[in-house]
């Protein structure tokens, strides 16, 4: 199967500035991603969409193709699916590959490893799904929401709270890991559509970078779980 990967990465953020290409673990954080594809054995090629020419010279020094963005695309209101139907239209022109899958990685959610990749393209197509998302449980989490100053809890009954074990579990996309069939991006203008399936990921992998807090944290895990997995230093060089 022909699955290809896409990492959008624009200039700007309002957040933290130029987020995609902060220092993080000793490289670009764009970086990450565009390694942790290159190493999982499921993905055929790898491209970063960008309107930045600084976010293309790096994506192509950690050895992605590139996809230059028009600016209309890469405004704070453009969705994402914007960008993924250039990048798609861009990378069909390029190749002669019927393009069986598209994975669409977040450059701000480098809590990931090859393997997860690898393990969400074989979910999907064992799955023989439309679409996926990577998720994790909630197992016992009692949310609540602020309509018109009025609380209601949402996910379960305060009045007759139960038992943890008996409450029903729900499921949070963690924004680390999306594969679609191209199709579906066309039919849809979605990332998401069809069958869907979920690949899981552990709760603490789903911490993404959108504040500077949000590094410090990052960076801790990064070090201290997924540095620790053996396999995983192979992707710390370019």
């Amino acid at each position: 199967m022909k699955t290809f990967c896409i990492i959008p990465a624009r200039g700007g953020s309002k957040g933290i500035p130029r987020k995609n290409i902060i220092d993080f673990c000793g490289k670009p954080l764009l970086a990450w991603s565009i390694l942790q594809a290159r190493q999982a054995i499921n993905i055929t090629d790898v491209y970063v969409t960008s309107n930045d020419d600084q976010i293309l010279d790096i994506a192509c020094d950690y050895g992605a193709k590139l996809i230059k963005r028009p600016a209309d695309l890469a405004t704070d209101a453009a969705p994402s699916e914007a960008a993924l139907w250039h990048a798609l239209n861009e990378i069909e022109s390029q190749t002669s590959t019927a393009i069986d899958a598209i994975v669409f990685l977040q450059a701000t959610s480098p809590l990931r490893t090859p393997q997860d990749i690898d393990g969400a393209i074989e979910e999907f197509y064992k799955q023989q799904a439309d679409s996926l998302f990577s998720a994790v449980m909630l197992e016992d989490f009692l949310i609540w929401s602020n309509e018109n100053n009025k609380l209601y809890s949402v996910t379960y009954d305060y009045r007759n709270r139960g038992r943890r074990q008996d409450r029903n579990p729900y499921y949070l996309e963690n924004g680390s890991i999306y594969v679609f069939k191209p199709e579906i991006l066309r039919k849809e203008g979605n990332r998401l559509g069809g069958r869907i399936a979920m690949f899981w990921m552990p709760f603490w992998k789903s911490f993404e970078i959108d504040s500077v807090e949000d590094v410090e944290l990052c960076e801790y895990l990064m070090k201290n779980r997924i540095f620790n997995v053996s396999n995983y230093l192979d992707i710390t060089e370019k």
